[in-house]
């Protein structure tokens, strides 16, 4: 039974992540102006306070989307810039987002 019910849950997760569109997530950050903070190719920010966003995880960028839409409060993220930003975004909007900026190349490193 949990070998089934981990299956299902694992298929449900693969349908999310294909539906999906990396083309519209590239329409949406130039629509919404990414770059302006996050850089041109969305790893070199103008602050490096401001995270590297290209070749992060789809799932985490969208998560830390929502929880910046949330705002303060339980799973919530707080920045004033990012709060405005993300208002006008719907899920999909954010799961589009976040599977664009996965698909570029990555500068992140892990320090040893």
């Amino acid at each position: 039974m949990k070998t089934l019910i981990a299956a299902l849950v694992l298929g449900l997760l693969s349908l999310h992540a294909a539906a999906a569109d990396v083309a519209r997530g590239a329409e949406l950050v130039k629509k919404y102006n990414c770059a302006s903070c996050h850089g041109a190719d969305y790893n070199k920010p103008i602050d490096p306070s401001y995270p590297k966003l290209g070749g992060q995880h789809a799932d985490y960028l969208a998560h830390a989307l929502r929880a910046y839409k949330r705002g303060a409060g339980a799973n919530g993220r707080v920045n004033a810039i990012m709060a405005l930003q993300v208002q006008p975004l719907s899920n999909r909007d954010m799961d589009d987002i976040g599977a664009y900026l996965a698909s570029l190349p990555s500068q992140l490193v892990v320090k040893k």
